[in-house]
């Protein structure tokens, strides 16, 4: 990655616990796809509890290239979304925004359904292992969109109505889910997807999608069932808390040796990651506006762990929770079956101390996908090990957080390069960093 200059470098004074309180809103995962959802209205909607992230800020200016009224609303946090004069964008404009968000894929269904075409720049996103958008063009092909691949992006065109069709997706993906659901709610007749993702900012966004006028039904295999409404409307909904923010703020906690609430944090959506920090040893309580989390003292346990798609443990909390496995005594196995690439991040990690070995075996549990396929998706962490600052340069979204964490439980002063790309996904943290007494400052400038 390339580093943009002192703004975009934090030093971090390590050793200090974290203390206080924060606060989570709406989840990464489900406010950008539930703005893009507003596209496909025939009148305004409101979004709630949305966070002020990069990612957000990307899909407000897409959809205001295609005519699109985005505007704040009466509580903070609150955007009234008006897709009354929907229209073409120009293409120049829309390449702007190529490789600062995947989101941009997202758009395809409802611009078909709106204008008839569409326009997909480059696209971009975190560096952690295949996401390939190949899928997503052939599932569009399925629902009868035409598609040429041009120098600058994807062009698609619906000379017809969009027609329901069924859809058994290799693998549950997130993002696939995202699609069928964008394009299939104003499509002809009935989609059936088989081997959805069910993650809880999916089924967020059909409660946005219902609200509209859209009839979706999940059954109990993973299967959903969309049948198609000729006119949505608009919605008012309060997106969910953001689990995976909240996640990574109790993994900072533990690492740390601190104590911290983070309010708006909900049991329901992280009932898998409460178990494991229990197990590791963290103690948390809950109440009706957040959770606390906190190291209660004495020695943190060794863990097998295993990501997978919900409910299982989700990726996004492995790798901060990796950083508090350093300190805990013993042999911690951990196997990521989500992305092939996610266990990258650690080399950083041991050089700041940590001792972790990559294995490309499937380690501690079932056989997965990339098992003999030559990826490292198996680490062994043994600890507890003393972490010492280090010059950092953030690889991704959750690997870059991770890093923070580890800087802030080091000894010592690091160098953290590239903080920037932390914004898209975590509100204000700098702010929250020094709310919770942390040791850090942007060269020159002084925080807090």
């Amino acid at each position: 990655m390339t580093v943009n200059g002192a703004d975009d470098v934090l030093l971090v004074h390590g050793g200090t616990p974290l203390e206080g309180e924060i606060r989570v809103r709406g989840a990464k995962n489900l406010v950008p796809k539930a703005m893009v959802a507003a596209l496909l209205g025939s009148a305004p909607s409101r979004l709630r509890n949305v966070p002020d992230i990069r990612d957000v800020r990307v899909v407000r200016g897409l959809l205001q290239l295609h005519g699109v009224t985005v505007r704040p609303g009466e509580e903070p946090g609150e955007l009234v979304l008006d897709p009354s004069h929907v229209e073409s964008a120009n293409v120049a404009d829309i390449d702007a925004h190529a490789g600062s968000s995947r989101i941009p894929i997202l758009f395809c269904g409802p611009l078909l359904h709106r204008l008839g075409h569409a326009f997909i720049p480059g696209l971009g996103g975190c560096d952690i292992g295949g996401r390939p958008i190949d899928f997503h063009f052939e599932v569009l092909r399925q629902f009868g969109a035409k598609i040429e691949k041009r120098e600058d992006g994807q062009y698609l065109e619906a000379p017809q109505r969009l027609r329901g069709t069924k859809i058994n997706l290799p693998y549950p993906s997130v993002g696939a889910t995202e699609q069928v659901l964008l394009t299939a709610v104003l499509a002809e007749g009935v989609t059936e997807l088989s081997n959805a993702a069910v993650e809880p900012e999916i089924e967020d966004l059909i409660c946005v999608l219902q609200k509209m006028g859209a009839i979706i039904a999940m059954d109990t295999d993973r299967t959903i069932r969309i049948t198609g409404v000729d006119e949505l409307g608009g919605y008012t909904h309060r997106a969910l808390s953001d689990r995976l923010e909240a996640a990574s703020w109790a993994s900072a906690a533990l690492a740390t040796e601190g104590n911290v609430y983070v309010r708006g944090a909900q049991q329901r959506s992280m009932m898998t990651f409460l178990n494991t920090f229990r197990k590791v040893g963290g103690a948390f309580e809950i109440d009706d506006e957040g959770i606390r989390f906190w190291h209660p003292g004495g020695q943190l346990k060794s863990i097998a762990l295993e990501t997978d798609v919900h409910p299982g443990f989700q990726t996004d909390w492995q790798q901060p929770l990796v950083v508090a496995l350093t300190q805990a005594t013993g042999l911690s196995i951990v196997h990521e079956t989500v992305y092939e690439s996610r266990l990258g991040f650690t080399s950083a990690l041991n050089q700041m101390g940590a001792h972790i070995q990559l294995y490309r075996e499937c380690l501690g549990g079932s056989h997965c996908r990339f098992g003999q396929r030559n990826f490292l998706h198996s680490a062994v962490v043994s600890g507890p090990t003393k972490l010492e600052g280090a010059d950092l340069v953030i690889p991704d979204l959750r690997g870059g957080f991770s890093y923070l964490i580890a800087a802030l439980a080091a000894q010592g002063t690091s160098r953290v390069h590239g903080i920037d790309l932390i914004n898209r996904g975590y509100e204000n943290f700098m702010e929250k960093l020094v709310e919770l007494g942390a040791k850090v400052e942007l060269p020159g400038k002084a925080l807090g």
